[in-house]
Formats: C-alpha cells, structure tokens, sequence
C-alpha cells in the first residue's frame, strides 16, 4: 500500500519560515508584508480561496487587503483598483481570483498587475521568466507540485514524467518546472491517444483535468509518485482527479484532496509576497 504525501506537514515548514520573517522584522520596526486579493463577483469558489487566503496570511502575521468588486464593473473599474494597488507601497502582493465574469478581458486586466506584486505568476513578464529559466515568482500551485515530489527526497533528474493537463495555470507551468529539475516530461491532454497507455509509463504522474475520480489503477505505474491536482464537487464533497481508493494500492506515493496540493499551496503564494519585500524594498 502507498503512502499518503501530507501537504499539511510540508506546510508548516513553509509557514515556520514566514513567522520568522515577519517576527524579525517586526521586532526590528521593519515593514511587514501585505497581500491584495481582488474579486470581481460572488463566484463560490473565489469566496472561499480568498477566504483561505486571508486565514492563512492573518495567522502567520501577514497583512491582507480584500478588494471586493460587484459583477457588473468593467474593464476600467479592475484596471483602476490594479494601479491603485501598484502604487501603495504598504501593498508587496496582488492577486486576481480567477475565472473573472466573462463579460471582462482578463488577459488586459493581468497585464496591468506591477511584476514585482505578481506574486501569483499571472502576467506575461512573470511567465517569460518562468520558461526563460530567469529568477522570478513561481506560480504557487505548480510549485506546491515540484515541493511536495522534493519532500519525498527523490531524485527528479532523469525521471519520466506525465502531466495530464495542460492549461496555462497548472499544465504547462509544472510541466516546465519539472523540465528545470530534469526530469523527461510528457504533457497530455483530451486528444492524446492510448492514453492509459502513455499515463503507465510514468515514474511520476501529476494529474489536474478537473474530472473527479477520472484516474484509476489502470493508468498508472507500480509503485509510481501520484500528484492529484483536482478538486471538484463530487457527491457534496471536494474530490481529486484520482479514484484515491483504487490508486493508493499501487502507487508508492498518492496525495489526497484535500490536504495534498492545496493545503500548501497558499502558504506558497503568502512566501511569495516575503520574497517581493526581501527583493524589492527600498
């Protein structure tokens, strides 16, 4: 039987990390870091990662500001909110709960976003640095991926990986930063064919589809590292992409959802606006 990958514990490394910082620079009359979170609406699943966000930002001393516009704004109204937040110099993070209402032109909206308060990896900038291989934010869930693999202390180099998905939030981020750890990188998605077939060769398969329960045995290696990035709304309850019962017998390594990928992955995005002040402080 596999075991289970407890992103909660490698969280509170993370989070020790940060109440050091913050404690440091508190004790030394430095400023401390502050996050924004932007949302556009009273999408539920926005409410609720926004509200997880802030829990974690107050618990480990990190400021955070609520920005909270109704649905029916417009491009100029975020836009605006953005320029303000770019200027505030108490501000070291801005986020953007996504998807937006559709009525509004994301991808001009980010691009407003200060690459130095990109601490969610969202603009072009930060995403050219990412597959340049420069120095630069790295998106929060993608990197909770490649920290959870690392705390199992298994060489990554030279392992063949699968990344099923390939948006341009998860998919091709991770898939990039495992190529940065060497790793030999496979990438599918809805039109691969054979794909339980290409899925099983996998030393490592991170799977994030947004299809409850879509992975099971059959598409995966003995004794392989699963990283199930999914979290849907199944039977009332938050379900990853891997059927975990029928995967955790053959797998070496299987997280679970919840506490896998996302119980470390805003504690991730909160380091990330540590890093912004470290970095870009006066």
């Amino acid at each position: 039987m596999g075991q289970i990958i407890n992103g909660k514990e490698v969280s509170l490394k993370v989070k020790e990390d940060i109440k050091s910082f913050v404690e440091k620079r508190n004790n030394s009359g430095l400023k401390i870091p502050k996050v924004a979170s932007i949302l556009v609406g009273n999408d539920g699943g926005s409410i609720y990662y926004m509200g997880s966000q802030e829990k974690v930002a107050m618990s480990l001393g990190v400021g955070f500001l609520k920005v909270v516009l109704e649905e029916k704004c417009n491009d100029k109204d975020v836009i605006d909110e953005i320029h303000k937040l770019n200027n505030d110099d108490d501000v070291q993070g801005i986020i953007i709960q996504l998807p937006l209402p559709k009525h509004l032109d994301e991808k001009k909206i980010i691009k407003e976003i200060c690459i130095h308060k990109d601490i969610d990896c969202l603009t072009f900038e930060s995403q050219g640095k990412l597959y340049m291989g420069e120095k630069g934010f790295i998106p929060c869930t993608p990197n909770s991926v490649v920290t959870l693999i690392k705390s199992l202390n298994v060489d990554i180099s030279g392992k063949e990986v699968v990344v099923l998905g390939r948006s341009n939030i998860v998919g091709k981020p991770v898939a990039q930063l495992l190529l940065n750890e060497n790793a030999t990188v496979t990438i599918c998605h809805s039109k691969t064919k054979d794909l339980k077939e290409v899925c099983s060769r996998a030393d490592i398969l991170v799977v994030a589809i947004g299809r409850p329960k879509f992975i099971n045995e059959d598409y995966v290696k003995e004794g392989a590292i699963v990283i199930d990035v999914g979290t849907s709304s199944f039977e009332g309850k938050i379900t990853g992409d891997v059927d975990f019962d029928k995967v955790i017998n053959k797998a070496s390594f299987l997280t679970p959802v919840p506490g896998g990928v996302g119980a470390l992955t805003t504690t991730l995005l909160i380091k990330n606006s540590c890093e912004a002040l470290k970095e870009y402080e006066d």
